[in-house]
């Protein structure tokens, strides 16, 4: 029932990303489009301008933008008193810390990644690393030409959990930009006489749009804080 979908205002709507969770939003009954914002208007698209005023009648904001832009809309999110949902990447820690202080007033949910399974990868990451000891491990990703961050946010995050698991020592983390792959990451565990390989491939952008929408559903009407899908999976636990 269309009166009772909820309305999603997409950041960054313009991008790969952003066109596909439009398209995702214009598929499911579950959700309406509250609106789409980019930098580079169009027919549709309305310019950064206009974001206030159209997160007045939205549930939640979707951002697949820039590190910059991003944080534009998590502060617009926090003054409106809408959830904020980001698979953006590149963010630096001044721009990390001003997601953290919109998440005082909202709720904000950061990924790297919005594939469940991949989320569910990071927590098999680390019990791997801190269960295979004496293995050497190795992170390696690959993307479409046009990507600009490497290594990837997916990546980092692999990294950042193997480095939990081991004394805060990062492994080595390596890039390929190639052609139109939508995203494949490998962490390898290499020991004496076996090795083994956890392997994310992504087929389609269909699945993290879908990712960012079923994490909206989530965040929305939560208590202000800080999320990510370590917490709608209930994760933590895992790793406890």
């Amino acid at each position: 029932m269309k009166h009772s979908a909820l309305r999603i205002l997409v950041c960054g709507a313009s991008g790969r990303m952003g066109r596909a969770v439009r398209a995702e939003i214009e598929a499911s009954p579950a959700y309406e489009a509250a609106g789409f914002v980019d930098s580079r208007p169009g027919p549709g698209v309305r310019p950064p301008s206009e974001l206030a005023a159209l997160l007045a009648s939205a549930d939640a904001a979707v951002d697949f933008s820039m590190p910059a832009a991003s944080c534009a809309c998590a502060a617009a999110c926090a003054k409106a008193g809408r959830a904020f949902v980001t698979g953006t990447t590149g963010f630096d820690k001044r721009q990390l810390a001003a997601l953290k202080a919109a998440s005082r007033r909202v709720p904000v949910f950061v990924s790297p990644n919005m594939s469940p399974a991949v989320n569910l990868t990071f927590a098999l990451a680390e019990l791997a690393a801190r269960r295979l000891e004496g293995f050497d491990v190795h992170v390696h990703e690959a993307h479409h030409s046009a990507k600009k961050d490497a290594p990837s946010g997916t990546a980092l995050r692999y990294a950042e959990r193997i480095a939990r698991a081991r004394g805060g020592v990062m492994p080595p983390v390596t890039s390929v930009r190639a052609g139109d792959i939508v995203g494949d990451h490998t962490v390898l565990y290499a020991g004496p006489h076996e090795r083994v390989e956890l392997t994310h491939r992504a087929h389609s952008r269909v699945l993290f749009a879908a990712g960012a929408l079923k994490a909206a559903a989530w965040a929305a009407g939560r208590k202000p804080g800080y999320y990510d899908y370590f917490d709608l999976l209930d994760l933590k636990g895992l790793l406890a």
